[in-house]
Formats: C-alpha cells, structure tokens, sequence
C-alpha cells in the first residue's frame, strides 16, 4: 500500500515540468490525482494515461489559474469527480522570461499583471476554493511552489520576485490559520531547474547556452530535476511529514 493511499491530490499546472513530476510521484504513492492544465490537453491526458496504468485515478481539467471563474468551474468539476481532494500543490505559474524580465519601474500593468494573475492569485483562487472542504478530512496538504528568487532578489527578476514574495507571505499566513483544522502549509522554493521555464532563463541569461552547460557548476554536478522536486512534495504530504507546517524548504542544492 503506497504512503498516500485514499488521498487526492489536486496539482495546478500538472501537464509538464515539476507539476508532471509531482503527479506521477504522488500517484506512484498510491494518491489519485486531479491534473490541471493551461493550454496543452494532450500533454496532460499523456500525464493521466500513465497516472491511470500505475492503478490511480486521474482526470485533467483545464483552467487559467488566474482566471476565478475557470478555476471555480474546475474545482467544482473535480469535486464531482472525487470524493474529496485533501492535497492541493499550487505549481502552476508563470516566469520572469515571459515578460523579457524587466525592471521594477520599467515594467508595465499588463506584465505586472500577468504575473500577479498566475503566481499570486493563482494559489489564493485553489485556496479559497478548496481549503474549506479539506478542513474536513482527517489530513490536509497546501504545497506551494515558489522559487528562490523570492529570497535572491535580483536584477529584472523583480517582478517574478515580488509575486513569489507575495506567496510565500499567504502560505505562512494559511498555515497559522488552518493548523486548527489539521492541515499543513509549507513551500518549496526550488533555484534552477530542468524544465521549460529553467532552460529559457539559461538560455536568455547566458548567451543562448544550454542548460546542460551548467552541470559542472551546478552542486553535485548536476542542475536540478523536476522529479528533485516532486520527491519533498511527496515527503511533506506523507506520514514523514506530518510534523512539518509554515516552513520554506529551499531546494537549490547550497
């Protein structure tokens, strides 16, 4: 029996990167999964097929997190589905190369927006939607992604920073209020990793480099993997994790 039996999870940009990877580990666990989706059906229903064949349930969903109204649909689809969710990973977001990373005063309301939008409100939305029916289950998860930017504070990475900052503040908040209830919040900040977003910040940072020309600076040797990632969301929604709430785990190898 996996450490997540009778559990469901709920994971918010599941069809690709550290979301795929969280799906798979935590359906390798023993969790069903609802996978949420931007714009790629078919690379989630991929993602679904292999949850499917290790014997968990999976159904995907599409919605722009920032978008409240897709996001009430989609949760009240996903409820409908499962018995309950009692696992919500916010992952889903947007990085700072989608905007051409500008400065804090130089960047406009629509980019400021639309990073607000998917990595702030995003998570607020999922919360507001599902934490009041996790109250109710014998154990409840909140995992959000967030990045190490919100602790680096760099150079055009302003407005991504700010966003993450942002979340992070809401985590610790959530898990203080929600502690009552059983459930534990905590983040995970990851620093670079291989995945779209990690290789387009390589890329546009370093002269078009690929990111495999980091691994020799990288700690360990190697740059970051998604399933590096999934691994603590899997170790924070278990048993092991139990004792664990309103903690930041960076996982960036320093």
């Amino acid at each position: 029996m996996g450490r997540l039996e009778g559990r469901t999870a709920l994971v918010t940009g599941g069809s690709r990167g550290i979301g795929a990877a969280t799906v798979l580990r935590l359906a390798r666990e023993g969790a069903d999964v609802a996978i949420n989706y931007a714009n790629n059906k078919d690379a989630a229903a991929s993602v679904a097929t292999i949850v499917v064949a290790l014997g968990r349930k999976a159904e995907i969903y599409q919605a722009d997190v920032a978008d409240k109204d897709a996001c009430t649909q989609m949760c009240d689809a996903a409820l409908a589905d499962f018995s309950g969710i009692d696992i919500l990973v916010n992952n889903a977001g947007i990085g700072s190369a989608a905007i051409n990373r500008p400065s804090v005063v130089d960047a406009t309301d629509e980019q400021w927006q639309l990073l607000i939008g998917a990595n702030l409100y995003g998570p607020i939305n999922m919360c507001r939607l599902l934490v009041p029916q996790m109250r109710k289950a014998p154990r409840s998860d909140v995992v959000v992604i967030s990045s190490i930017s919100a602790q680096m504070l760099g150079p055009g990475f302003g407005v991504y920073s700010v966003s993450k900052a942002a979340v992070e503040a809401m985590a610790h908040t959530l898990a203080r209020e929600e502690k009552q209830h059983g459930m534990r919040v905590n983040i995970i900040a990851p620093g670079l990793v291989d995945t779209d977003m990690g290789r387009k910040i390589v890329a546009a940072t370093q002269n078009g480099a690929d990111i495999r020309s980091r691994d020799t600076e990288a700690p360990f040797g190697f740059v970051c993997t998604p399933d590096d990632i999934a691994a603590t969301v899997a170790h924070l929604c278990t048993d092991d994790g139990r004792y664990i709430t309103n903690q930041r785990i960076t996982i960036s190898g320093d």
